[in-house]
C-alpha cells in the first residue's frame, strides 16, 4: 500500500513565513533609496557635470548673440482714502486696503487699453523693438500694422511688468528688450501715458460727482419743503398745537393725565362693588342659616329682651326659695315654673324675630350699596373711553407729526452734508494730488544685462542634471524587475527565504572549484555556509511533519536547481545523514555528469545501466537502480533512458512507493526535478514529496515567472518549503557586501585558532 499523506490547500512552509506585503512594506524605504543611489554613484555625477557643462554653453550663446536688458522705475502711489481739504491730516488706510490699491493700479497699467495706447505713441512705434515685428514697403512704409500692432502686444504683454511693492508706497514697471536705450523710452513713455489717463479719469470721476451732488441737494431741498408742509397739515386736523413729546413722565399731556386719573378710580371702584357683591354673598348665606354670634349680640341689647331676661332671673330666684320651703310638688312651685318657662318661650320667639329682622336689614343695605356703585362704575366708564378717545387722537397725531418731524430732520442734515460734499468735492478738484499717482523720475538705461546671468544658469544647469542623475538610476533600479534580493522575496514572492547564495564571482575560496561541489571542496566559503544555512531552515521549518523527501525545481532551465540540490545533500552528508539523491529530469540528466558511473567490471557494471525510468517502467528493482556517488552516505539514482511519456512515468504509483520505501532507508531523499514552467513533470513530483525548494536565480529569474512558478505549484495542493536565492551578487551600498566582509574576517579568526 502506498503511504496517504494529508493534503492542505496551499501549503506552505519555512522557518519564519512572512506576512502579505503590505503598502507600507511595497514602498522603497529611505535606506533602500540610499543604496540604490550609491550603486550609481558615478552616473549621478557625470549627469551633474554635463549638466553644469551644458549651462555654461548655453550662458555664454545666450550673452553673445540674444542678450537682454531690463529697465525699472518707480511710481508712487498714495492712500486710496479721499482726503478732506477742509480738514487737517487724512485717515490712514490699512496696510492691506492700501496694497490692494496698489495692485489694482498695476493691473490697470497692464490692460489691454494702456498697453495698445502706448503702441500707438509716436516713440514707441520709432524704436527698433517695434520695427522688427514690421514689414516695409519699398517708401519705407508698413504694409502689415495689423499684424506688427498684434505681434508687438503680445510681445509687450509678455515682456512688460507692472507689480506692486507690498510694503512701499510704490508701483515698480519694467520693459525687458535687446536694447537698453529703448527699453528705458519704453518705460518713461508708459509712465507718461499713465499720468495723463489716470489724471483726466480722476478729475471727470470728481465732475460727475459733483454734478451728481448739485441734482441731489435740489431734490433734498424740495423734499424738506414738503415734509414741513405736512407738520403743518397735522396740527390743523387735529387742533392741536401741543404735539410735541415731554421728555419724562412729569411732564404729561392733560388728556393723559384724566385718563390715568379715571382709570385709578375706576380700578378703585371695581374693587368696592366686588366687596360688596363678596358681602350680598356672606348675608345671604348668613340669613337662611342659624343665629351668628354677632346676631345674638345685637338681640341681646334689644330692651325686651333685656326685660324678660330680668323677670326670668327673678323668677327663677323666688322658685328656689319656694323648693326649698315647699318641695317639688307644691302649687306655687309649679305655678312659678310655668311662669319661668313661659318667658323662656317669650324670649325665644322675640330672640328669633329680631334676629331675622337684623339679617333682612344687613341684606338690603348691601344690596343698595351694590346698585349705587354699579351706577358709578358706568360714569365713570363712559368717562373713560371718551378720555380714551381723545388719547387715540392725540397719539395718532402725535405718530404723524414726528413721522414727519424725523423726515425734516433727516433731509435737514442730508442737506446740510450734500452741501459740505460739494465744497470739499470742489476743493479736491483743484488738489494736485487727486490722481493719486505721481512719477518718482525717468528710467536710466541699465548697465548690465537682466538675462543671461551665470547665477542662474551654473547652479540651475547643475542642480537639474544632479536631479536627472537622480531620476534615472532610479529608473533603472525600479524598472528591473529582477529578483535580486530578499526584500523582493519578501515584496512580491511572499514564500520564505530558506538561504540566499551569493554569486562565486563574490568569493575567492570557490575560484576554480565546480559549483557542485562548493560544500565539500571549500567548506569555509560563504557559499558553502549559505547551503548549510538553507539545510538549518528546511529542518526547522514550521511543516506539521519532518520533511524528508524534498524536490528541488526552478522556474526555468539553467537558474542553478541541480547545484542546490548537490550541495544541499552534500550539507546533510556532512551532518551524518545518509541521503539518496535522484535525477528526475528526465530531458537534461545531470548528476551522471556530476557524479560520474565507476568503470568496473561484472556485475556493477550491469547495474550502472538502469536509473529511474528503467526502475519505473519495472525493468529493474530499487537496489539496481541506486548506486553510489562516491561520497560515504551519498547514494544516486540516474535518470537513465528518456522515457516518452516523463510526466505519465513520474505520476505513476511506483514513484510514490520508491519515495515511500526510501524513506524507510535514507533519512533524506533529494529529487532534482524538471523546471516548473517548462514542463509539467515538477507539478506531479511536487505532489508526491514532502516539499518543494524553489531556486530563483538573482541574474535571470524576473518577478512574472517567479510568481507564476509558486502560483503552478499552489494550484496542484504542492508544500512549498521556501525558495533559495541564487548566484546573487553584492551590490555597492547594499547588505551582501557588509556580509561578505564581515564573514571573511570571522572565517580568518576561526581558521588561525583551528591550527
Amino acid at each position: 500500500m502506498v503511504e496517504q499523506r494529508p493534503i492542505a490547500v496551499n501549503r506552505m512552509a519555512g522557518p519564519a513565513a512572512p506576512r502579505r506585503a503590505t503598502a507600507a512594506a511595497a514602498a522603497l524605504t529611505p535606506k533602500e533609496a540610499y543604496s540604490i543611489l550609491r550603486r550609481h554613484l558615478l552616473l549621478i555625477i557625470a549627469l551633474t557635470i554635463l549638466g553644469f557643462i551644458i549651462a555654461v554653453g548655453t550662458w555664454y550663446l545666450l550673452l553673445q548673440y540674444l542678450p537682454k536688458y531690463t529697465t525699472e522705475t518707480l511710481i508712487r502711489v498714495l492712500s486710496p482714502i479721499e482726503k478732506d481739504p477742509m480738514t487737517i491730516g487724512a485717515a490712514m488706510a490699512s496696510k492691506d486696503i492700501q496694497y490692494g490699491h496698489r495692485v489694482s493700479i498695476a493691473d490697470r497699467i497692464r490692460q489691454q487699453r494702456t498697453l495698445q495706447e502706448l503702441i500707438d505713441r509716436t516713440e514707441v512705434r520709432e524704436t527698433q523693438w517695434f520695427r522688427r515685428f514690421a514689414k516695409f514697403d519699398e517708401n519705407g512704409r508698413i504694409i502689415n500694422i495689423d499684424r506688427c500692432i498684434l505681434k508687438a502686444f503680445k510681445d509687450l504683454k509678455k515682456r512688460f511688468r507692472a507689480f506692486a511693492e507690498r510694503d512701499a508706497e510704490f508701483v515698480v514697471l519694467s520693459m525687458t528688450c535687446g536694447d537698453a536705450k529703448e527699453s528705458a523710452d519704453i518705460v518713461n513713455e508708459m509712465v507718461r501715458l499713465f499720468l495723463a489717463l489716470h489724471g483726466s479719469t480722476k478729475r471727470a470721476e470728481v465732475t460727475a460727482k459733483l454734478k451728481e451732488l448739485d441734482k441731489r441737494r435740489n431734490s433734498v431741498q424740495i423734499e424738506l419743503n414738503s415734509a414741513e408742509d405736512a407738520m403743518g397739515a397735522v396740527r390743523t386736523r387735529y387742533e392741536i398745537t401741543d404735539l410735541e413729546r415731554p421728555y419724562g413722565r412729569a411732564f404729561q399731556h392733560t388728556i393723559t393725565l384724566r385718563l390715568n386719573q379715571l382709570e385709578l378710580q375706576q380700578n378703585d371702584l371695581i374693587l368696592l362693588i366686588k366687596q360688596a357683591e363678596a358681602d350680598i354673598g356672606n348675608l345671604k348665606r348668613l340669613a337662611v342659616g342659624p343665629i351668628s354670634v354677632q346676631i345674638e349680640r345685637q338681640v341681646e341689647v334689644d330692651p325686651v329682651m333685656i326685660m324678660l331676661a330680668q323677670q326670668r332671673a327673678i323668677l327663677e330666684s323666688e322658685l328656689g326659695g319656694q323648693l326649698t320651703k315647699f318641695g317639688e310638688n307644691h302649687r306655687v312651685v309649679r305655678r312659678t315654673q310655668e311662669l319661668v318657662n313661659e318667658i323662656k318661650h317669650e324670649r325665644q320667639l322675640r330672640q328669633s324675630e329680631i334676629a331675622e329682622q337684623i339679617r333682612q336689614a344687613n341684606l338690603k343695605n348691601a344690596q343698595d350699596l351694590l346698585i349705587v356703585l354699579q351706577g358709578r362704575s358706568e360714569e365713570l366708564e363712559r368717562l373713560r373711553l371718551e378720555a380714551e378717545a381723545q388719547k387715540k387722537d392725540l397719539d395718532l397725531a402725535r405718530v404723524q407729526y414726528e413721522q414727519r418731524l424725523a423726515i425734516r430732520d433727516e433731509r435737514k442734515q442730508m442737506l446740510d452734508e450734500i452741501k459740505a460734499t460739494i465744497e470739499s468735492y470742489r476743493m479736491m478738484y483743484d488738489d494736485p494730488e487727486t490722481p493719486k499717482v505721481q512719477s518718482y523720475g525717468p528710467a536710466l538705461p541699465p548697465l548690465e544685462v537682466s538675462s543671461p546671468r551665470w547665477e542662474f544658469y551654473f547652479p540651475g544647469g547643475t542642480i537639474l542634471g544632479f536631479i536627472f542623475g537622480i531620476g534615472l538610476a532610479l529608473a533603472l533600479e525600479l524598472l528591473n524587475d529582477l529578483v535580486r534580493t530578499p526584500r523582493d522575496v519578501t515584496r512580491f514572492l511572499h514564500i520564505p527565504l530558506l538561504s540566499v547564495v551569493p554569486d562565486a564571482a563574490e568569493d575567492e575560496q570557490v575560484r576554480n572549484i565546480d559549483l557542485c561541489h562548493v560544500v565539500r571542496q571549500a567548506p569555509y566559503s560563504i557559499i558553502s555556509e549559505s547551503y548549510r544555512r538553507c539545510r538549518t531552515n528546511i529542518k526547522l521549518s514550521g511543516a506539521a511533519a519532518p520533511v524528508r523527501a524534498l524536490l528541488v525545481s526552478s522556474g526555468a532551465a539553467g537558474d542553478g536547481k541541480t547545484s542546490v540540490a548537490v550541495n544541499l545533500a552534500a550539507a546533510f552528508v556532512a551532518e551524518n545523514r545518509k541521503v539518496l539523491l535522484i535525477d528526475a529530469n528526465f530531458r537534461r540528466p545531470s548528476l551522471q555528469t556530476i557524479f560520474p558511473k565507476p568503470a568496473v567490471e561484472g556485475q556493477q557494471g550491469e547495474q550502472s545501466k538502469f536509473g529511474l525510468s528503467n526502475l519505473l517502467l519495472g525493468q529493474c528493482g530499487y537496489q539496481e537502480a541506486i548506486r553510489s556517488s562516491g561520497i560515504e552516505d551519498l547514494d544516486i539514482i540516474d535518470s537513465g533512458p528518456i522515457p516518452a511519456n516523463p510526466a505519465e512515468l513520474l505520476g505513476t504509483l511506483r514513484m510514490e512507493e520508491l519515495i515511500k520505501e526510501q524513506r524507510k532507508n535514507y533519512d533524506y531523499v533529494i529529487v532534482d526535478g524538471p523546471p516548473v514552467l517548462l514542463v509539467s513533470d515538477a507539478k506531479v513530483l511536487a505532489k508526491i514529496v514532502d516539499g518543494t525548494v524553489l531556486v530563483f536565480n538573482a541574474a535571470a529569474t524576473r518577478r512574472g515567472a517567479a510568481q507564476r512558478t509558486i502560483r503552478e505549484l499552489q494550484a496542484v495542493d504542492a508544500t512549498i518549503v521556501g525558495c533559495v536565492l541564487f548566484a546573487v551578487r553584492a551590490l555597492k551600498g547594499g547588505y551582501f557586501q557588509e556580509q561578505f566582509r564581515s564573514y571573511q574576517e570571522y572565517q580568518k579568526l576561526q581558521l588561525a585558532r583551528s591550527i
